[in-house]
């Protein structure tokens, strides 16, 4: 019997490259059908550049047919109008995606982070480390965009399909980013247990950690 199969399309959207990653999952298995992104150095009129993201987007959804299409809501940042811009490239991949009637679902940088590597502040770099360890891709380190939109579609199909423990290869059972779970057949463990049993799966930071404030003990006078 034939496992069914969903196409998932994440995009990263931004106003030089707006990433994006096809992913399909057949069965549990989840497999990446091509990562890049759309370059828009070129444009120097900002309409031109909202312009260029829909008829790109479309016509990517038009030759991979994704069932289902999931963005990067743009970040709360000190910069009011990079907050502009980068909404208005969402909303236009956005339309793209709802104009062909295909359903939309929105993640938080934070929450993608997480679902990837377990930690909301991760950077770029392990992000796309991780991703290739998982699916096998290549990546370019200058281009990390095509990577991050990859990110956003891994981060749908754990949160839909609850199905982690394919990409992990091992029992996992902390909800990633909430409170949803991933099933085990043994029970639950978590995340930091995973990261022990599986060590080749961390990328670590360079940044040393911060040593605990040493704790004074105050002694009282004897009456």
């Amino acid at each position: 019997m034939e496992q069914p199969k969903k196409i998932i399309m994440g995009i990263d959207p931004g106003t030089n490259r707006t990433g994006y990653g096809i992913l399909e999952v057949r069965g549990r298995k989840p497999r990446a059908v091509v990562i890049g992104d759309i370059d828009l150095h070129k444009l120097t009129d900002p309409y031109d550049k909202l312009a260029y993201i829909f008829k790109r987007v479309g016509a990517l959804i038009d030759e991979y047919q994704p069932d289902e299409v999931a963005l990067e809501s743009p970040f709360f940042g000190e910069n009011v109008q990079s907050m502009l811009k980068l909404g208005r490239a969402q909303g236009v991949a956005m339309a793209a995606a709802l104009s062909r009637g295909l359903p939309v679902a929105e993640y938080a940088p934070r929450r993608i982070k997480q679902s990837i590597t377990g930690r909301g502040s991760a950077a770029k770099e392990q992000v796309a480390a991780i991703l290739q360890s998982m699916l096998g891709i290549t990546y370019d380190p200058k281009r990390l965009d095509a990577t991050d939109g990859m990110a956003v579609a891994v981060c749908h199909y754990f949160t839909t399909c609850s199905t982690i423990n394919v990409l992990a290869g091992g029992d996992r059972a902390k909800g990633l980013g909430g409170k949803l779970k991933a099933t085990s057949a043994r029970g639950s463990s978590s995340w930091e247990q995973f990261l022990r049993e599986n060590p080749d799966r961390e990328v670590k930071s360079d940044t040393p950690a911060k040593s605990a404030p040493a704790r004074r003990t105050v002694k009282k006078p004897v009456k």
